[in-house]
C-alpha cells in the first residue's frame, strides 16, 4: 500500500477531483495548506502591498494499493500541471497497515478500489 500526498495549486483543486473520481480514486482527503515557496518579492495590487512569499495550497492524501499507484500520480501530475513555478509537488510512501474501524479487519483488502 502506498500514501499518496499531493500539494496543489488552489486553482486545479476541482479539476484534479473530478479527474480522481473519474479514474475510479473513491476516497481522498484534502484540506488548506499554507507554505513557503521560492518566490520572495512583495507585490503590489491596488495601492497594497502583498507579500508573495506565503502561498496558499490544497493538500491532498490517498491511501492506495500498490495496483493503482502509476495510474493516479498520471492523473495528479497530468491535471495539476500548469508549467509555472508553484505547481506543487507529490510525496509518495510506504503503508504498513490500514485497519477498517467498523468491520475490523486490516490488510489493503480493506482499501476500496475497482482493478
Amino acid at each position: 500500500m502506498k500514501r499518496i500526498e499531493a500539494i496543489i495549486r488552489k486553482t486545479k483543486f476541482q479539476d484534479v477531483k473530478e479527474a480522481l473520481l473519474q479514474s475510479d480514486i473513491d476516497w481522498f482527503e484534502y484540506h488548506d495548506v499554507h507554505g513557503i515557496g521560492q518566490s520572495r518579492q512583495e507585490r503590489i495590487y491596488r495601492g497594497v502591498q502583498y507579500s508573495t512569499d506565503v502561498i496558499e495550497r490544497v493538500a491532498i492524501t490517498i491511501v492506495c494499493r500498490d495496483v493503482i499507484l502509476e495510474p493516479t500520480l498520471k492523473v495528479l501530475l497530468n491535471v495539476a500541471h500548469t508549467g509555472e513555478i508553484g505547481d506543487g509537488r507529490i510525496f509518495v510512501s510506504e503503508m504498513i497497515d490500514t485497519w477498517s474501524i467498523r468491520t475490523g479487519e486490516h490488510g489493503d483488502t480493506v482499501l476500496r478500489d475497482k482493478k
